[in-house]
Order: C-alpha cells, then sequence, then structure tokens
C-alpha cells in the first residue's frame, strides 16, 4: 500500500488534481481511500458526485466514540474511498488536530486494512502546524507529491513545503516523488518549473495544462474523466495517474535559499518589470 500525500500553496489546485488523478488511477483498477485533511471538507465532493460528506470530527461529535465505519467513509467514483477529516467548531480549536484524530479513528477501525494499493492525504499547505505535517511527520505518507504553478508564491510555497520535508525525511522515510505543475499559463511556465524541480533534485512529474473542461466538470459535481472520458483533459490526468503509478525518483529534496529562488525566477523572466 502506498501513502501519499498532495501540498501545495492555498488555492493551487491540490483538492481538484488529487481527484483526477485518483479518477485515474481508479479507472487503473487501483483501489484507493483519499483522506481529506482540509477543514472545509472539500477534497471528496468530485468523486462522491457532491455529496456533501458527514466528517470525523462532526460524527464523533454528534455519535460519540463508538461508531462504525461506514459513518465516515463513503464510496464513490470507480469504488474510491471517501474520508473528510473536517475540523473544529469556527474560532474554536487546531484544524490541525481534526487529521490527527481523523486517521487515529481510521486506524482503530480497520480502514487501512481493506486490501488498498493507495491512501492519498489531501493537506493544506501549512507545513509549520503539527496537524497539518501530521502525514509526513508520524510516517503515513512515504511519498509526497506538490501542486505548483509557474507564480512566484506558489514556487514560495513548494519551497517552504520541501523544507518540511527535508526535516522529517531525517527521523522517517517520507521522500518527496515530485512537482505537479497546475498551469496557470504563466509565461516559460514549463521550463521554469522543470528547473525548480531539477535544483530540489527531484523532477516535475507532469505538466497539467489549463482546460476550462476542469471547471465544467466541477459544475457537474464530477471529475473530468468521470463527466467527459474521452477530453484531451482526461487523458492528461490519465498520464498523471500512470507518471505516479510508476514512478520510482524518491529524494530528500534540497531547498533552494531565497536569493537563488528569486536568480531562478528572474532567469525565467517571471520577475521582470
Amino acid at each position: 500500500m502506498r501513502q501519499v500525500a498532495i501540498y501545495g500553496k492555498g488555492g493551487i489546485g491540490k483538492s481538484t488534481t488529487t481527484q483526477n488523478l485518483t479518477a485515474g488511477l481508479g479507472e487503473m483498477g487501483k483501489k484507493i481511500m483519499i483522506v481529506g485533511c482540509d477543514p472545509k471538507a472539500d477534497s471528496t465532493r468530485l468523486i462522491l458526485g457532491g455529496l456533501a460528506q458527514q466528517t470525523v470530527l462532526d460524527t464523533l461529535r454528534e455519535e460519540g466514540e463508538d461508531i462504525d465505519l461506514d459513518l465516515v467513509m463513503k464510496k464513490g467514483f470507480s469504488e474510491i474511498n471517501c474520508v473528510e477529516s473536517g475540523g473544529p467548531e469556527p474560532g474554536v480549536g487546531c484544524a490541525g488536530r481534526g487529521i490527527i484524530t481523523s486517521i487515529g479513528l481510521l486506524e482503530r477501525l480497520g480502514a487501512y486494512e481493506d486490501d488498498l494499493d493507495y491512501v492519498f492525504y489531501d493537506v493544506l499547505g501549512d507545513v509549520v502546524c503539527g496537524g497539518f505535517a501530521m502525514p509526513i511527520r508520524e510516517g503515513k505518507a512515504q511519498e509526497i507529491y506538490i501542486v505548483a504553478s509557474g507564480e512566484m508564491m506558489a514556487l514560495y510555497a513548494a519551497n517552504n513545503i520541501s523544507k518540511g520535508i527535508q526535516k522529517y525525511a531525517k527521523t522517517g522515510g517520507v521522500r518527496l516523488g515530485g512537482i505537479i505543475c497546475n498551469s496557470r499559463k504563466v509565461d516559460g511556465e514549463a521550463d521554469l518549473v522543470e528547473a525548480f524541480a531539477k535544483e530540489l533534485g527531484s523532477q516535475m512529474i507532469h505538466f497539467v495544462p489549463r482546460d476550462n473542461m476542469v471547471q465544467r466538470a466541477e459544475i457537474h459535481k464530477k471529475t473530468v474523466i468521470d463527466f467527459d472520458a474521452e477530453c484531451n483533459q482526461a487523458d492528461e490526468y490519465r498520464s498523471l495517474a500512470k507518471k505516479i503509478d510508476e514512478n520510482k525518483l524518491f529524494v530528500i529534496p534540497k531547498p533552494l535559499k531565497q536569493e537563488r529562488l528569486e536568480e531562478l525566477l528572474m532567469e525565467h523572466g517571471i520577475m521582470d518589470i
């Protein structure tokens, strides 16, 4: 069983990428569980066709500790198991603790014993908070993929996330599997992200082009493969799924110093005025 965490700057498209990627793996016959690690609880809506998934924390608040797995886990497209950790009541408590509680409950209820090929954790990009770092800090996820773009702040965030991976790699087996470029149509974007990944010692595992088909599918509460299996964007997510399934390059990243990251951005024209 491969345990994979997807990180990236807020708003970069982690949840969309994760769900479309897992739809591709599901289509390949892989058995998958997605654990949504975002208080917004939107990590599984496309797989579930828009169903408002009951979160683990809400269920525990309403039902107590003695619950069955089917209360917090639902099957969606390609029989993918879906769980949403949820978060505390607004203004109260640490959202990161929802991830810790959720994973502990899933372990206790036997969710990881279901002959799975993959478990995906869709995580907020803030690895500073111990709760959000839990999938890599506790060795739950062995491989990390960072969703980024050619935008300056997306690469700053990816570099900071790499620092977190480097830190936790010293005490566990976590490794960076690559950068997924979720294109924003920035000039020279593919070359920049590829160069950035190379300096980390990693790879740009796939360049996902920007396509309005993604938004059309989301409006219909579906992944692209589910919405229009024959379109070009569906094939892009199939390619990403195949590359991740066959990936052998897992590294301890070498984060760039701030000055070098800015040099790289300038070399590719991103910081030109």
